[in-house]
């Protein structure tokens, strides 16, 4: 399983025409930022300074909060004018506040909303902006060159980073360059978040260490290249693309019955519906059109009733495209009694058509798209071949493969597809060029939060996605100013 992404982002927070609540003067503003924690709860993150008399305050103190890709992260911004010493804001007027996740702002870079002083109910004109920078990323990568002069010994150099106790950890240890007065070790390779804790003011101690003892004086220390972050990116202007494949073989069962995979239970749900939400809702905010092709696969479909495995769930094949996560939704609920449930379980034509996609897009000159598959499916694949090829090709391409088995059948080829216990090839022997598909079984989230499944799912989307761009030694669309 890869790293999180986890990066330490930074939010600039300025308001407009704020309301004002002061009698004699104007308020005096402040806003909070609050984090959910689930089950309607919020949790307070950071908050900046008090501005007095301003209804159009441009806050000084930032805000900064962990990022994490693989969840849906809701925030809710509120504005307080400020009329007393106490923390606790119950005493203080509310001027109005703002909800949205951190995938919105980390996509868009800078927002500006209305404010409102509860649904549907505005803050008078207020507005709030918020504007979105890396703060660190953790992971960036940085290769580092060093060279010295000693006196003739077998030297080696280690660097230490600072804690938060004032103790001193050891980050590094380059190798031993033996009987050597005028030492240049290897350049390495070691993230921000390992090296200075993605803080580039951070002090770091590098001692000298040797077999040989002597002194020594660091002469020369150089960053050669900065590998781009996911971040990076993602705010550079590049869009993710997501695309549904649904398993509508006959082994889901009849979906009239409570026993189908298919069923809808009274609340309108299944695992198929939980999977598209808890992946989609993470998605979406980095798509900029929420027009998302979602295709059936294994069954029969009117008018003729002939087998398809590329089925758009819309019946457009002219534009298969589902407005937003609830346009999924909605086109699996109507496309359900109007299908019948046949097979065989073929993979290859869908991940085929976003190949077909993802190679037009490969041939761009820069780090535009990139694509995300999602497939929901109850049993063993019967192309197992030809999904293979279909594999090993899209490792090629600007593209992410996730399958979510519903159901307790045995997922074995899913897990040989998925590729941890060694690489992927084709029937011909040819491996991926990279690591894109990432397999879960449905059941084994069955108890957990509604979250974990996509945490769990795209976790390694960023790296997927970094590894790829960097295959092809292409920079971001908008590519992030050098580190001075």
């Amino acid at each position: 399983m890869a790293a999180h992404c986890v990066s330490k982002v930074e939010l600039s927070i300025s308001c407009s025409n704020l309301l004002d609540k002061d009698v004699g003067s104007k308020s005096d503003p402040l806003c909070v930022l609050l984090q959910s924690v689930g089950d309607d709860k919020w949790s307070e993150v950071e908050r900046t300074e008090r501005v007095k008399n301003c209804q159009d305050p441009e806050f000084s103190t930032k805000l900064h909060i962990d990022y994490h890709f693989e969840k849906v992260q809701k925030l809710k911004f509120g504005v307080y004018d400020i009329d007393n010493k106490s923390v606790d804001l119950k005493d203080d007027d509310f001027l109005g506040g703002f909800e949205c996740t951190l995938g919105q702002i980390v996509s868009s870079r800078k927002i500006t909303r209305p404010l409102q002083l509860k649904a549907a109910k505005p803050a008078g004109k207020g507005t709030i902006t918020v504007c979105f920078t890396i703060f660190s990323s953790f992971s960036s990568i940085y290769y580092f060159y060093f060279q010295d002069m000693f006196g003739k010994s077998d030297p080696f150099l280690e660097f230490f980073k600072q804690e938060e106790d004032g103790k001193w950890q050891l980050v590094h240890r380059t190798e031993v360059i033996k009987n050597n007065l005028n030492p240049s070790w290897k350049k390495f390779m070691v993230s921000l978040h390992t090296f200075c804790s993605g803080d580039l003011n951070k002090p770091i101690k590098v001692s000298k260490g040797f077999y040989v003892q002597s002194d020594v004086n660091l002469s020369y220390c150089r960053i050669l290249e900065a590998q781009y972050s996911f971040l990076d990116y993602v705010m550079g202007g590049c869009q993710i693309n997501f695309t549904v494949g649904i398993d509508f073989t006959g082994s889901n069962g009849d979906p009239r019955s409570p026993d189908s995979l298919h069923y809808l239970s009274p609340n309108g749900v299944n695992q198929y519906l939980s999977a598209i939400w808890s992946v989609g809702q993470v998605v979406q905010d980095y798509d900029t059109d929420k027009l998302f092709p979602a295709f059936g696969f294994g069954a029969q479909v009117p008018p003729n009733f002939q087998v398809s495995h590329e089925f758009p769930l819309n019946f457009n094949p002219n534009s298969p495209y589902c407005q937003g996560v609830q346009g999924i939704v909605d086109a699996y609920r109507m496309v359900l009694p109007q299908i019948r449930l046949y097979g065989p379980t073929n993979f290859s034509p869908i991940i085929n058509h976003v190949t077909r996609i993802a190679s037009g897009a490969a041939q761009q000159p820069n780090a535009a798209q990139y694509f995300v598959l999602l497939i929901i499916t109850d049993g063993e694949i019967t192309d197992l071949d030809q999904t293979r090829q279909a594999i090993v090709n899209g490792s090629k391409l600007p593209m992410s493969i996730i399958i979510v088995g519903v159901g307790e059948a045995d997922f074995k080829a899913m897990e040989f597809l998925d590729g941890d216990n060694g690489v992927l090839k084709s029937v011909t022997g040819e491996p991926v060029a990279r690591d894109i598909v990432q397999f879960v079984p449905f059941k084994q989230f069955a108890s957990a939060p509604k979250e974990a499944l996509a945490q769990s799912v795209l976790a390694e989307v960023p790296n997927q996605l970094v590894s790829y761009f960097k295959m092809r030694n292409m920079a971001p669309v908008n590519p992030p100013s050098p580190v001075k």
